[in-house]
């Protein structure tokens, strides 16, 4: 979501005003991490940053926190788990429960990660027998951002996946079985699609699978979007890759749009691998827009294609034989474990849309441009690896399985865009997408025959 939120204004006191129960929940994949303050909901009276207010968000420390303050602006309620949240591969499935009037101080808030309670906390204020949220009419409800005491907004960085919220006056809360459950064969935290919740005139339930803020609940209360809201394939069922951030040598880099966009800060060498390995049992398609026009003069500005490992010194990158690499630079040179293979056209463009695809059967890997496989390649020749580069590699650092990746080796400026089947390069959709005949991900391109997406249902087909 980055600077981009929902929002719309509830009026509680159709509810009967003074909330004592309510229900949060959603499935997130974060992006970015050790950011301060990074939002899951807000509740403010008046959108005011001193009166009635609720926040529930990831800390700074990656831990999850949730501050509930009265009208006076002072804190009523504060918990802080000891765990903290630092994949940003998978997607987590976040229960909120506030229910005051249960007789236990420990049940009044209890925080569910997928599907299971949160016992542990850094600090846990508890909640009073007799304290509701002391909210009435006007409350400015958002999702992905909130206020801190000065002021100050924050957002979440990440993407989110059916988020739900919705109060209860009598009875008790909707269990967290009610949003997941366990799944009979992997056992694994699973979301339910369409959950079995019951919603007050002021529920809501959107973002279910996809960017629309139109109100699933049944109570007609649509959000509005701030900034602007991108679909993607990614979903709690069905994973896809991203660049990741917790693997990288020299991390100089910045990261965007879910992970999926990369470029080089201040200085040289940055380098990124995926988050998801290429099966060896898998055929693999990806894509990736360059951002800037590449420099021929400058050797290996920024490369990318395979590998088994990061870098592991100042002097190492993407074209080393230590890297254990199979990658292209952006004026076309190919590098196999250190090697250089060939140069296949010029620098290329800030438009320039490169295909990659890597045949993990036979250990093949294939470069294209706009659509046409470079070397007279064909992805779908098998053993013979017409056009093909083989990796030689053999004592990689992930047991020979190589990831996509990513690196610049001597210039600061450069960057890329990728689409691991999202179908979007940025925010930007792709033009005129190709044909896939695996039906996972969206391309700009088409996929060759026999491969498809890098996802968790990709490494199954």
């Amino acid at each position: 979501m980055a600077t981009s939120y929902a929002y719309r204004t509830m009026d509680l006191s159709a509810d009967g005003g003074y909330t004592s129960r309510f229900v949060f929940s959603a499935w997130v994949k974060r992006s970015k991490l050790s950011y301060s303050m990074a939002p899951l909901f807000s509740l403010h009276k008046n959108n005011s940053n001193t009166a009635s207010k609720i926040n529930f968000n990831f800390n700074a420390s990656d831990q999850l926190s949730f501050t509930m303050q009265d009208s006076g602006g002072s804190e009523d309620s504060e918990y802080q788990t000891n765990r903290v949240f630092r994949d940003t591969n998978s997607w987590y499935h976040i229960y909120l429960a506030f229910n005051s009037t249960l007789s236990t101080a420990a049940d009044r808030l209890q925080i569910y990660v997928n599907g299971v309670r949160e016992t542990s906390f850094a600090q846990a204020n508890e909640v009073g027998s007799t304290f509701g949220a002391l909210m009435t009419s006007a409350m400015d409800f958002r999702i992905g951002t909130m206020k801190n005491n000065s002021g100050t907004a924050y957002y979440f960085d990440g993407l989110m996946n059916s988020a739900i919220f919705t109060n209860y006056q009598s009875g008790t809360v909707d269990p967290v079985t009610d949003f997941g459950e366990v799944d009979s064969t992997t056992g694994e935290w699973k979301i339910k699609v369409t959950p079995a919740v019951t919603y007050a005139t002021q529920g809501v339930f959107v973002l279910k699978n996809g960017n629309s803020l139109t109100d699933a609940s049944g109570q007609s209360n649509n959000m509005t979007v701030g900034g602007t809201l991108t679909a993607t394939k990614d979903c709690p069922d069905n994973v896809f890759a991203t660049m990741n951030p917790l693997d990288n040598y020299y991390p100089n880099f910045n990261l965007a749009n879910g992970n999926t966009s990369v470029g080089a800060g201040n200085g040289p060498r940055t380098y990124l691998l995926s988050t998801m390995g290429l099966a060896p049992t898998g055929k693999y398609y990806w894509e990736i827009k360059l951002q800037g026009q590449q420099n021929a003069s400058e050797s290996n500005s920024v490369l990318f294609g395979i590998s088994q490992k990061s870098t592991g010194s100042a002097t190492e990158d993407l074209t080393d034989g230590v890297a254990s690499s199979t990658v292209i630079d952006g004026s076309g040179r190919v590098y196999v474990e250190g090697s250089l293979a060939g140069t296949y056209g010029s620098s290329y463009a800030a438009s320039t849309v490169m295909c990659l695809a890597y045949d993990a059967v036979n250990n093949k890997m294939y470069f294209g441009k706009d659509g046409t496989w470079l070397n007279s390649g064909d992805p779908t020749s098998g053993s013979t690896g017409t056009g093909a580069f083989t990796p030689t590699a053999t004592n990689g650092a992930y047991n020979n399985i190589y990831m996509p990746c990513w690196g610049v080796n001597y210039n600061s400026g450069y960057s890329s865009a990728f689409n691991f089947g999202n179908g979007y390069f940025n925010t930007t959709a792709v033009s005129s997408a190709g044909t896939n005949a695996s039906g996972n991900g969206i391309f700009e391109h088409n996929v060759p025959s026999g491969y498809t997406a890098l996802s968790t249902k990709g490494l199954n087909l």
